[in-house]
């Protein structure tokens, strides 16, 4: 245990189970003294959620739909009467539909575009919205994005454009919220075996290319990432906002795959 956020409460949106990258960021702010709260969306996932907030220490969990701006009106302020205040917030919130993460990117729906979009990268905009009012002292909100925003991904499609737009989202976020003192970061792993990581076509063959050929060969892990939303939330990053942090072993730097797997 570490004390480098105690006294610090935030918000972690969208665990989903042990192995969610979620679960690896709130896991390391509670081992560094912050306290948690959790949000998730419908009864399954609450089931899910609650013996891992246990874990952690935490009884308080909100259930958000992030399409509903009653529910969300309703969580902040349930964080606003029990605690008054926000430190960070951590957005891990992404969703397209199943089918349309396989085939090509030109057969992508209006609909599932649409909602693609919404929940992917909107919601970022409608919890900072919400969550400044809450970080009277400053504050940092983190979100997480992958490389397929600005490189071609087999079959990460429509997914792609969303995070596109996300990262765009956190530097504009950061623009007009730097002068209340709160930072906007994303954190862009590489492939990681998560729920919803494996929704998309190929999965098992990204991962280990990308593990077959990162300058580290390794992907990244929960305690990695969870590491650098750790400085992100912290004072150690005081100066950090408006960055896409990539954690993914080095594999962004590469221009094509070495030499032994060409």
């Amino acid at each position: 245990m570490g004390d480098l956020l105690k006294g610090k409460r935030g918000l972690v949106m969208g665990v989903a189970n042990d192995r969610s990258i979620a679960w690896g960021i709130a896991k390391a702010l509670a081992d560094q003294g912050a306290e948690l709260a959790f949000s998730y969306q419908g009864e399954a996932f609450g089931k899910r959620v609650e013996p891992l907030a246990q874990t952690v220490g935490s009884d308080f969990l909100l259930d958000v739909d992030v399409l509903d701006d009653v529910s969300l009106d309703a969580a902040f302020a349930k964080l606003q009467s029990r605690w008054g205040k926000l430190d960070f917030l951590v957005h891990a919130i992404a969703f397209s539909d199943k089918s349309e993460l396989t085939g090509r990117f030109v057969d992508t729906s209006r609909d599932n575009f649409k909602s693609s979009l919404t929940i992917s990268c909107y919601s970022l905009i409608d919890v900072a919205r919400r969550a400044k009012d809450l970080m009277t002292d400053g504050g940092s909100i983190i979100t997480l994005t992958y490389a397929g925003s600005n490189r071609v991904t087999p079959f990460y499609n429509v997914m792609g454009v969303a995070k596109a737009a996300l990262e765009s989202s956190v530097r504009y976020l950061a623009n007009d919220l730097g002068p209340e003192a709160i930072r906007v970061n994303a954190i862009s792993p590489g492939p990681m075996k998560t729920l919803a990581g494996a929704a998309i076509g190929g999965a098992r063959k990204t991962y280990r290319h990308t593990e077959a050929n990162a300058p580290l060969r390794a992907n990244a892990t929960l305690e990695a990432i969870g590491g650098t939303a750790v400085w992100l939330c912290s004072e150690w990053g005081a100066c950090t906002t408006g960055e896409t942090v990539l954690v993914d072993g080095g594999y962004h730097v590469l221009g094509m795959p070495q030499s032994e797997n060409l």
